[in-house]
Formats: C-alpha cells, structure tokens, sequence
C-alpha cells in the first residue's frame, strides 16, 4: 500500500523533540547527564555502516547507537516496546504493530510507517548476498503495509507467531527520497552519514579501528549520559587488557577469564553473564574430498565427515570440562545443545557427556578408520574467549583417538572469508540468536533461500526429518508446547551430531573507576546506553 502525498513526511531540518520514557532503555541517572567522553575499548572490528549488511554481533552492538529497533530485548531475554509500542495478531498470518509518536532521526524528520515499510523491502527485495544477512528474518514477509503514519500491518506467507522478535533485530532506517540506499554511500560516511533515531549520532568511522559518535540530545527516550563516545577497535586481548589497566579506556569487553584477578587486583572492576550463545564445531558432511584430510601417510581420503559415527567419534572425544573449567576459568558452562539447558525450547535431556576415548576408538574402527587420519582444524583467533586455546585442547584430545589435527587460526574477517570459500573441512565457529529456533533454523536446518534457512550451515548438513520437526515447531505459538516441540528436534538432529557443542561462555567486562556499573546483556553487546557514569 502506498500512501499519498499528504501522508509524505516532510524530510526538512526540524526540533528535536525529547519524550519521557515510562520504562526507558537506557536508565540515565540524573547525576551523570553531563559527562564527557566515554572510551571504550571493543574487540568488535565493525567492517560496514550499513545495518542491514551482515548479522554479526559487531554491527547489532556498535549500530545500535544509532539505529533502533522496533522491538527491545531486555536482560532478560524479554521483549519490550522499542520504536514499536505495541503488536498484535490479527491473524495467524497479519501483524499489526503501533509505533511511538514523536520519534525524529537524526537530521529532523519523522520517524513513521515508511520507514518501516522501508527497512523491511530493503532487506528483502534489495540487498543480495552475501549482504543480505538478515534476508532469512524477512523472506516470509509477502507484504508490509504503512496503514497510517503510526501503524505497520505486516502479512506473512504462512503462520509466523514469533514475528515480534524478528524485529528485535531489524534496525529501522530513514526512507531516502528515492530507491534505495546502498552500502556503499552508507560506507563513505561523510557522503552519506548514518542517520537513525538512536540515542547518538554518527560523527566519523575508520573502518576496522574506531568509530566516533556524538550524543542525540533530543533522543525520544531522555538525554543520554554522555557527550561523546569513542569506540577503539582492539582485536588482541592482551592489548584490550593493557589500555583498561592504564586508564586508556574506560571500559574494554571481551575480557579473558584468565586475566580477571589481575585486573580486580589493579582497580578494575568486572561485570560477567552466561551468554545466550553456542561456540562448536562444525563439518563440512557435503563434499566427497575436503582440503587438509588425509591418511596418516599424507594421501588425500574421502570425506570421513559424511559418517555420523566418525563425528560421534570425535565428539566423545571432546573434553569439555577442560574448555569450559580450565581455559575459559570458570567462565563457562560446558553445552549439549545450542542454548544453555533450562532455557526456554531446550532439552532436559541432553546434558554435557564427559570423554569416553574408548567408545570413540570403537566408532572410528567400525567407520573404517581405526588408525585414525589427519586434518587441519580451523578457527579465529581473538574473535570468542578461548578460541585459539580451545581449538589446541581439541586437539590434543583428539589425538588420543588417533587423529592428528593441526590447528590453524587466523583473524576472523580472514577465517570467515575462507570458510564461505570453502577452505576448511573442519573449524570452531560461533553464533548467538534471540531464541533457540533461530540459532536452529540458521545452523543447523538444511541452506535453503526459498525458506532462509540454513544461512550458517556452512556444513551444508541437510536432515529432512529435522526440517519438518523445526517447521512443526515454529508454527507453534510462543508457550510450553512450543518450547516442547523445539527440545524433540533438537533431541534428533543432535544425536546426527552435525556439530560438536563446546560452551555457552560467559560475556565478560572490565570497567575504571569513571564507571560506576556496567549493566551486562547475555546477546554480548557492548554499548554506552549499558554503561552507567560513576558520581561522586
């Protein structure tokens, strides 16, 4: 539907109007209205300005300062109004969603219905893979409709009962005069400089090494707490470490749990959540020869990955206690599934196995290969807590069963460019969702673009069986018999064992003595609004 010219909103230069927020996302105490710059030090190498480009952790954390959503998830995994102030179900395949009045993006003019149609149709008609990273949301969007100004009526091709929660993801984007904006005009920055409603606006970006925001003083939601807010990409630990331990930064994420006590006995402090994640690894079960598997007398094999027992092998193989105890110090739980268990659409009854090295011996004999064989393990190094140490306690328990595997890590924009090529054969990976039918959808259900499914099933594990019962499972509305039936499909297809669970680690930060509290989110954001100033 496509609205006259009266409904048009005017795109000039307008006041900023401020609106008091009963429940408000950022909670900004009264003393800490005027603080000066906030220093953050992030492993998050943010790659692009665009907000519909990639579904990575880095653009969700660092855009959201400027873009919004038009739903909030809050600590607790909740969803609260966010640019939306209400939804509803009209049908079982029509939404409608009311959203706030009063809203202004950062150059003045009103946020309302068309940009909501807007964002939607961008993501859904315009961008192309591979920047198309959150297609999968939208796919089963048929049409989305500005009924007024403050009214989206969205119609989805089948029954979508936890469409709200797409949009806890979707960030919500100014609708140009004409078509639609590029990646590459967002990218140039000065040219064509984000603009959102969030509570800061963009100021400057180097690609890859800081981002500069200044505050929004006429954010719907109150005057955020601080002027400025410099964002410093550091992709070492160690060096992360370092600059919170000089006062460098204010506060730095993605702390390793082996560094904590030091930090605490220097004066920091440290604010840590289980995170709603899964880190695994993953096989490629798709192609019949893979780079890097050999026999043990270097001669290329057959891929073994496609045997379930050969993965059932390794992953009894797996010493997880030692990840989630040892390396990670206590700052992790050891996974048998995608979420932590006891969360909602979990499985009671798959929990942690310790190692059984005989047991595996026995499959990998019975799958024809009880010499073992070689390979070449793959991951990132610096991207999760852990993961070049993990990847070598793999392999060190692997070669108990006689399989020599070689480590190999590499920066992740390198790691991920290698394995979408399809470099790897085997690689520890990561991901996190806003529930466990999204992680399952994207990781582990068979890559098919008609349906979105399967964007991170680089694997190309296909189970039909799975596909169905996951199908079954989403058309369920949210509640017990929902949460049910995605426990019975995660039963089945893990015990296909396509992925070897690893940990749900915990989200780690360290703050000085400028910060008085760190309110911690188990998505792993790090981001001003979560950062409370110290007073005196």
């Amino acid at each position: 539907m496509k609205l006259g010219r009266p409904f048009r909103k005017r795109r000039l230069a307008a006041l900023l109007v401020s609106v008091s927020l009963s429940a408000s996302l950022i909670s900004t105490p009264a003393g800490a209205q005027e603080q000066g710059e906030l220093r953050i030090a992030t492993s998050y190498k943010l790659m692009t300005l665009d907000p519909h480009y990639a579904n990575l952790n880095e653009n969700t954390s660092l855009l959201s300062h400027i873009y919004e959503r038009l739903v909030y998830q809050d600590e607790g995994l909740e969803l609260k109004p966010g640019l939306a102030i209400s939804w509803r179900a009209l049908s079982p395949t029509q939404w409608e969603f009311k959203l706030r009045d009063g809203v202004r993006f950062h150059d003045g003019s009103v946020f309302d219905a068309e940009d909501v149609v807007y964002s939607i149709e961008r993501i859904r008609d315009f961008l192309k893979p591979p920047s198309g990273g959150f297609r999968s949301s939208v796919t089963g969007i048929k049409t989305v409709s500005a009924m007024d100004p403050l009214t989206v009526v969205i119609e989805t091709s089948g029954a979508a009962p936890t469409l709200p929660l797409t949009f806890s993801s979707i960030f919500m984007m100014n609708k140009p005069t004409e078509g639609f904006e590029t990646t590459e005009a967002l990218n140039s920055g000065a040219a064509s400089a984000p603009v959102g409603t969030g509570p800061y606006r963009f100021e400057s970006w180097n690609s890859g090494e800081s981002l500069r925001l200044v505050r929004n003083d006429g954010y719907w939601g109150g005057k955020p707490a601080w002027l400025t807010v410099g964002f410093r990409v550091i992709e070492n630990p160690a060096a992360r470490v370092a600059a919170l331990s000089t006062g460098e930064v204010d506060v730095a994420d993605a702390i390793p749990a082996r560094d904590v006590d030091g930090l605490k006995q220097r004066g920091a402090w440290i604010a840590s959540v289980g995170a709603a994640r899964i880190n695994f690894v993953q096989f490629d079960v798709a192609r019949d020869a893979l780079p890097g598997v050999t026999d043990k007398a270097g001669e290329p094999i057959a891929n073994p990955f496609k045997d379930p027992q050969v993965r059932r092998a390794l992953a009894l193989a797996t010493d997880r206690g030692i990840l989630a105890d040892k390396i990670l110090a206590g700052y992790g739980t050891a996974a048998s599934q995608v979420f932590p268990t006891g969360l909602p659409g979990t499985s009671a009854k798959l929990l942690p196995e310790a190692p059984d090295y005989e047991g595996a011996r026995v499959l990998l004999a019975k799958a024809g290969y009880p010499d073992g064989f070689n390979l070449v393990l793959a991951g990132p190094a610096g991207r999760y807590p852990g993961d070049a140490e993990s990847l070598q306690a793999i392999a060190q328990s692997w070669a108990r069963i006689g399989i020599n595997a070689q480590p190999s890590t590499a920066p992740f924009s390198v790691f991920n460019t290698k394995r979408a090529a399809g470099d790897y054969a085997v690689w520890y990976g990561g991901t996190s969702g806003e529930a466990v039918d999204i992680i399952l959808r994207a990781l582990l259900a068979s890559p098919n673009k008609e349906r979105g499914t399967g964007a991170l099933n680089f694997g190309k594990y296909q189970n039909v069986a799975f596909d169905e019962m996951l199908g079954k499972a989403e058309s369920i509305a949210v509640g017990p018999e929902r949460d049910a039936a995605l426990a019975s499909a995660t039963e089945l297809v893990m015990a296909d064992q396509p992925i070897i669970p690893l940990y749900h680690f915990h989200h780690i930060v360290g703050y000085g003595p400028r910060i008085g509290s760190y309110v911690m989110h188990p998505r792993g954001w790090t981001t001003a609004m979560q950062t409370i100033a110290a007073t005196e």
